[in-house]
């Protein structure tokens, strides 16, 4: 009986053993199954985000024409700016040019221009006021002398600072009447002109005569 007892127990022992073994094998593979699933999945998101989209190349060629286009048109947006800015520089260089030898503070519609262009006569210029008092006698020096130039400048448009007196004098056709020849600075304005006094409101400018060559 005791051989029928301990070959029983042997035959249980190793049927247990088979057992924990099918069941620790069943979880080995379970674990190594869900391992691999996991790892799949690591890999696979890693790929897709490590991987952006490639654009077409089509996209890539509308792209590079379109950018093309938009080059071009700002060059040829600057071109058109730069030719205004152009015409602009130039028609301020002609204005300034025609104020700076036509005389100042007069009225256009009312000149009388020679037909040579040289001889100005303006009914609209007026007397350039006056701080003198009392009978009227020309003299060629001090206040009388800058009331003069007063007229000159403001019958030619040159400032006194830029002036050159070549000669101011006695205008022997008339009575209380001088003539002066003056210049800007520079010389590239030359002119001859005629004043005439007037009582109580001083010198008056009544003909400009352009001197340039």
């Amino acid at each position: 009986m005791s051989n029928d007892f301990n070959s029983n127990s042997r035959s249980g022992y190793r049927s247990k053993r088979k057992k924990t073994n099918l069941v620790l094998n069943g979880l080995i593979i379970v674990v190594l199954l869900l391992i691999i699933f996991v790892a799949y999945n690591i890999f696979a998101s890693g790929n897709d985000k490590a991987s952006p989209k490639k654009e077409s190349p089509k996209t890539v060629e509308k792209e590079t024409v379109h950018k093309d286009q938009e080059t071009k048109e700002n060059k040829k947006e600057d071109a058109v700016t730069d030719d205004n800015s152009s015409s602009d520089n130039v028609a301020e260089e002609e204005q300034n040019s025609e104020e700076a030898s036509t005389p100042e503070n007069s009225d256009e519609s009312q000149a009388v221009v020679s037909e040579d262009g040289k001889t100005t006569e303006n009914p609209s210029w007026k007397p350039v006021g006056t701080t003198q008092t009392g009978e009227h006698t020309p003299v060629y020096s001090g206040v009388d002398w800058e009331e003069m130039l007063n007229a000159i400048s403001y019958a030619t448009g040159i400032d006194k600072s830029n002036m050159t007196v070549f000669w101011l004098g006695r205008d022997q056709s008339k009575a209380n009447a001088s003539i002066g020849t003056i210049s800007s600075k520079d010389k590239k304005q030359k002119y001859k002109v005629f004043i005439e006094w007037v009582d109580g409101e001083g010198w008056k400018p009544t003909k400009v005569i352009n001197l340039d060559e």
